[in-house]
């Protein structure tokens, strides 16, 4: 069929980029190459609204092997010849329309991300946004979601040890699922996303081609409606089972030194992984689709290359090594083919049953190479008027603090995620170090060697919304606090981007700050980002959702019985506060939930500080002088001492000095930059001695009992009390009709 700009429209391009392509073929498009330029520059593919900023950020240094974008996640060296291999991306788009599939394939993805870099994943996160929990769509949603990522990742064998979830209304129609998958791989076998070799054959293995998934990168570059569950098609349909054999059959060929390069096939599927590995290797393909394997019949030229069918890899095999790879393949009962060879044009020419069905320039296809960059306008968020008119004076310091209390240890942002958690397996393949042993951020022993990694998802969206640039940095030490609470130093951070339409100068206006704060942040920390994932067009009814730059970090632990964790150990250990004490309660749960103020700054965070109390702190676990760490958050001080004191089954004597901030700020602001702490009565002197010589703001706050709670003097009961409170809040609002 003759293509027109208004076919490229309904495929989702612009005019000018149907133009454009145009220019470059030097003629009009047909259907399929049409359909293959809407996937590739879609923004989910081609970054093409955001490229120019994210280049901006630190992408290389430190113990990083392969700068951002090299590969298809970060590799940092751990020494004693291994790396880690970690990456987080999106599927938030699937997940609203099918809560299940979307949440199953996004962590399916993920994990592929990782072993086709030629590592064993060996730890999963996620972070996780919904709207509000009383509403029956969102407890439909999360309930999707969370079955969709224990089904994938429990059959796939791989722990899910850590992540966040926040229930916030902005999401209510568009929630966020952002996976990240952590990896081992021996240095030297690693395993290129290139294409290498005139002539090498050019195999697709795993999973037969179906029509699930078409259109899903387009898809993903579109606002979410309420109508949009009409693009049910665009959801990817997942097998974990069939992943678990992929994963194995990729790790046993890799070693026999067949492979050239290979890529997952994610997003965009044929037409990307061919794309990108020829583009990156500066040669070209020929490819006869009717030789790729299909579970459906009569499917077109353009839906093979499109098709998002999952658990697939595009690998290039060394000519004549062919029956290696075919010899692993039926061991594990898998499909393999040899669909084309590598060529030395630059092209990628697509035939089906010997007829030309598209000839496209690689390199035009991809990022950093023919494919459209922008740079949009932006401009302040009218809202910002509102944060800055703030006054806290405005708010009256409540009579009941224990009624405060009681709400926040309630509120779905801050109770226990355990009707969650529960679902997901945390044990499988008994690494994980802190599932008995709980610390800001999960531990996961390196087997073999004496080292654990530390790893962590954070951003409090709030923040970001009330201060893009200072909310974002906020997230970064947020995770670096909690990799060093755990005993680890940090290494590196991959990103995921969530944000709503970049055609809009607010939305854009938050992006670009966003990403100005995470680069001065992770220079100041000395921690690159390795790369991740952006996701625009998040949007509800009424706008776009918080902006949310999710950082995953991973951080290092020479020595994994270094590891502190967060529970209250002994009756009669002094409790310090350490980090500044502030008269803030700007943009905490206390003043939102409570008081309700939609609009207010983000909180006190003072960076030089910051940097100060990790040194400080990590100088204080090596010398084993304390014997918990636990980082004030969401909830603040009151939040951060109950939790410490559930987790050992403990309670908490704690008081407020008499010269000391406002008793709202004192117990529930968030003041970032602080930690709680205990020391045995012995180790005291040695403590304080320590924190002066670090010239670090401490204050000595109470002392942990056998299980009472008292406040300032007043009796707040037994910790058993406040323990079931807190466990029952989400499950009992999960159990409503």
């Amino acid at each position: 069929m003759e293509t027109t700009v208004d076919t490229a429209a309904q495929l989702g391009l612009r005019p000018e980029e149907f133009d454009q392509i145009r220019e470059t073929l030097g003629r009009n498009p047909n259907f399929t190459e049409l359909a293959a330029f809407s996937v590739m520059w879609s923004e989910h593919c081609s970054y093409k609204n955001s490229i120019r900023w994210l280049k901006t950020l630190p992408r290389d240094g430190g113990r990083l092997l392969v700068a951002a974008g090299e590969e298809n996640a970060g590799l940092a060296d751990i020494g004693d010849g291994l790396g880690v291999v970690f990456k987080i991306e999106s599927h938030n788009h699937p997940s609203a329309i099918e809560p299940f599939q979307g949440a199953a394939t996004g962590v399916g993805g993920i994990h592929r991300d990782i072993f086709t870099m030629g590592a064993r994943p060996i730890a999963a996160l996620n972070s996780l946004r919904f709207g509000d929990l009383s509403d029956p769509k969102t407890r439909h949603l999360l309930r999707g979601v969370v079955q969709g990522i224990g089904h994938y990742g429990n059959c796939f064998g791989v722990p899910t040890v850590g992540g966040e979830v926040y229930f916030e209304s902005c999401y209510h129609t568009n929630p966020l699922v952002n996976a990240m998958s952590v990896g081992i791989v021996e240095l030297g076998k690693t395993v290129s996303a290139t294409a290498e070799g005139i002539g090498n054959p050019v195999f697709i293995v795993g999973s037969a081609t179906g029509k699930d998934g078409i259109g899903g990168a387009s898809f993903a570059s579109a606002d979410i409606t309420e109508d949009s569950a009409q693009d049910l098609p665009a959801v990817q349909v997942g097998d974990p089972f069939q992943e678990k054999k992929l994963l194995e059959a990729c790790l046993e060929v890799i070693p026999t030194g067949a492979l050239a390069g290979m890529q997952d096939m994610g997003a965009a599927g044929i037409i990307c992984s061919t794309a990108e590995t020829s583009a990156k290797g500066h040669v070209g393909m020929r490819i006869d689709l009717e030789k790729v394997p299909t579970r459906q019949q009569h499917m077109k030229a353009w839906e093979l290359l499109l098709s998002e069918s999952q658990e697939r890899m595009l690998m290039i095999v060394d000519k004549g090594r062919e029956e290696d790879v075919l010899r692993i393949f039926a061991k594990w009962d898998l499909p393999c083919s040899e669909i084309g060879t590598v060529t030395d044009d630059g092209l990628l020419r697509f035939y089906m049953n010997g007829v030309e069905e598209a000839v496209i320039p690689a390199e035009s296809l991809v990022l950093g190479g023919g494919a459209p960059v922008y740079e949009r306008a932006y401009q302040e968020p009218a809202y910002l008027q509102a944060v800055r008119d703030f006054s806290p004076s405005s708010v009256t310091v409540p009579a009941d603090l224990k009624a405060v209390a009681t709400f926040l240890a309630s509120l779905p942002n801050i109770a226990s995620k355990r009707w969650i958690y529960q679902q997901y397996d945390s044990m499988v393949g008994t690494a994980n170090a802190t599932t008995n042993h709980p610390s800001d951020a999960p531990v996961v022993w390196v087997k073999g060697t004496s080292k654990g990694l530390a790893m962590t998802t954070d951003c409090n969206s709030r923040y970001v919304y009330a201060d893009p640039y200072k909310g974002t940095m906020i997230a970064v030490f947020e995770a670096a606090r909690n990799i060093v609470c755990s005993g680890g130093q940090p290494l590196g951070v991959t990103n995921c981007l969530n944000f709503g339409n970049p055609y809009d100068p607010g939305v854009y206006y938050q992006f670009v700050h966003a990403i100005q704060g995470m680069g001065e942040a992770c220079r100041l920390l000395g921690t690159p980002v390795t790369g991740g994932n952006v996701s625009f067009y998040n949007q509800h009814p009424e706008g776009a959702v918080y902006p949310t730059p999710t950082i995953g970090m991973v951080g290092l632990l020479e020595n994994i019985q270094q590891r502190m964790g967060l529970a209250f150990q002994s009756p009669g250990d002094a409790i310090y506060l350490l980090g500044e004490v502030t008269d803030d309660i700007s943009s905490s749960e206390y003043l939102h939930k409570w008081h309700r103020v939609e609009h207010s700054p983000a909180p006190y965070f003072d960076p030089a500080a910051a940097l100060a109390l990790h040194q400080a702190l990590s100088s204080l676990i090596r010398d084993q002088l304390i014997q918990s760490a636990h980082d004030l958050s969401e909830g603040g001080l009151f939040i951060s001492l109950l939790e410490s004191a559930m987790s050992g089954s403990r309670g908490f004597s704690a008081s407020r000095p008499s010269a000391g901030p406002r008793a709202d700020a004192y117990w529930f602001g968030e003041s970032q930059g602080r930690v709680v702490v205990s020391v045995m009565p012995t180790d005291v002197d040695a403590f304080e001695a320590a924190v002066r010589h670090g010239h670090l703001p401490c204050l000595r706050i109470g002392e942990v009992t056998a299980g009472a709670l008292r406040v300032d003097g007043s009796d707040w009961g037994d910790i058993s009390a406040w323990q079931k409170h807190y466990d029952e809040a989400i499950g009992l609002q999960m159990a409503a009709l």
